[in-house]
């Protein structure tokens, strides 16, 4: 059975003992998670933001996840499940947390995860990669019953009978003491097209990876159902002689799941030998496609106009436009022109920090906003936080006009805290 270790963003692992407030790990799954850390630190600094490597006196060593979440799955099985860490005025279990990041990752674009539904899995008793697994299969059932796409792939063959067209050095090679047979090329109409390829070559990955016994069942069932194909060996190669017309629309999500599942494609890729897969997310980018997306459907198209990631204003203009500007949301009223700013920020604010522990530079950052946009106003949207509940809103103001402020969002009450800045919109 694949066992799963679960912590939360900024959770710690040790191994050899039990400590209240640390994740044990078999001392061989956390040798190979430090050596995961390890191969990938020369790599690139910024790998180093998943997992920290430290150590503490009486715990020896500890392996902290950071900023990002997702699952880490080992070639023995293990996985490690990374949620995010949030804090809501309600209570709230680990199913609800992992049904939050599963609707947070439908969120990002050009992903396939906008097509993940958690009401055709059990999310309580699955890990988020059964989930994932779930989705893949579900996609490549829909494609097997409309029927697997086929195609001519140019075929050589020494046979029989002649077919095709000769090709005659070959022929006089192969066939000097054989007249009855013809060294042909011809054109044969099979289903071996990469992507099918690639989907088998997923499904029998899949096959070993799968600890779900409804995973496996099915994965197995489609995998007679792609008998005759072969299954792909240089999944590059094959990736890039994929089509994209019309008539392979169907093949969209499933490849795309392929290429997470053979290539690792999340946000970042990492190596380690003892590594399967690794699908790790910045909550940054989360957190702010899940406001941007959710507060678009919440303020429509009638009153309001929404761009997430605009690209309209660079710092400066002379002698050529310089330093792009590119705030995470920008609404437009329509009623009479107003624009306003809206900045996503995952940080847990504190009213016993200085300034709450917001940074300076993100406030350098708005105030560059309310100038270059002739913003009404400029906002930015923390996650909600236990530590500074008690507080009254909090706004900042400069002499020259500019207001920045600084909303909370509940994650599990995301609707709620939408319409509340919706309410200030129309109002401000």
């Amino acid at each position: 059975m694949r066992t799963t270790y679960q912590i939360t963003e900024y959770g710690s692992f040790i191994s050899g003992k039990e400590v209240p407030g640390y994740t044990t790990l078999p001392e061989n799954t956390f040798s190979q998670l430090e050596a995961f850390i390890l191969s990938n630190k020369s790599r690139d600094t910024d790998a180093l933001e998943f997992l920290g490597l430290s150590a503490k006196k009486g715990l020896g060593k500890v392996i902290t996840a950071r900023n990002y979440v997702g699952i880490i799955t080992m070639k023995d099985g293990t996985s490690i499940e990374i949620l995010p860490k949030v804090y809501s005025g309600e209570a709230y279990t680990d199913t609800m947390v992992k049904k939050l990041l599963i609707d947070m990752l439908k969120c990002l674009r050009n992903t396939p995860y906008k097509a993940l539904q958690t009401s055709t899995v059990n999310i309580e008793k699955m890990s988020v990669f059964e989930v994932f697994v779930r989705m893949f299969v579900d996609e490549v059932f829909n494609i097997v019953k409309r029927g697997l796409r086929q195609y001519y792939e140019a075929v050589e063959d020494n046979c029989g009978e002649y077919k095709g067209k000769i090709l005659f050095s070959e022929h006089i090679k192969r066939n000097y003491a054989h007249k009855e047979r013809c060294y042909v090329e011809f054109d044969d109409y099979n289903c071996n097209r990469p992507e099918n390829k690639l989907l088998k070559a997923t499904l029998q990955y899949l096959n070993m990876q799968s600890q779900s016994s409804l995973n496996k069942r099915d994965i197995k069932t489609l995998l007679n159902a792609f008998a005759d194909v072969e299954p792909s060996t240089d999944h590059n190669s094959d990736f890039q002689k994929c089509s994209l017309d019309r008539n392979m629309k169907d093949y969209a999500t499933a490849l795309l799941w392929c290429k997470v599942f053979l290539s690792g494609k999340s946000f970042t890729s990492f190596s380690g030998s003892e590594v399967a897969l690794a699908l790790l997310f910045p909550m940054e980018t989360l957190f702010e496609s899940y406001v941007a997306v959710r507060l678009k459907k919440i303020l429509g198209t009638t009153d309001f106009l929404v761009v997430a990631q605009d690209r309209s204003y660079h710092l400066f203009d002379y002698p050529n436009n310089k330093f792009l500007m590119k705030p995470d949301i920008v609404v437009h009223r329509k009623r009479d022109n107003s624009t306003f700013i809206l900045d996503t920020k995952w940080k847990i604010l504190s009213s016993g920090k200085s300034n709450y522990g917001i940074s300076q530079s993100d406030m350098y950052q708005m105030y560059a906003y309310h100038k270059k946009y002739a913003a009404a106003n400029v906002c930015l949207l923390y996650p909600k936080a236990e530590s500074i509940l008690s507080e009254t809103p909090i706004h900042f103001r400069s002499k020259d006009e500019v207001q920045v402020g600084i909303e909370f969002i509940d994650l599990f009450k995301l609707d709620e805290s939408l319409l509340n800045i919706k309410l200030a919109l129309n109002a401000g």
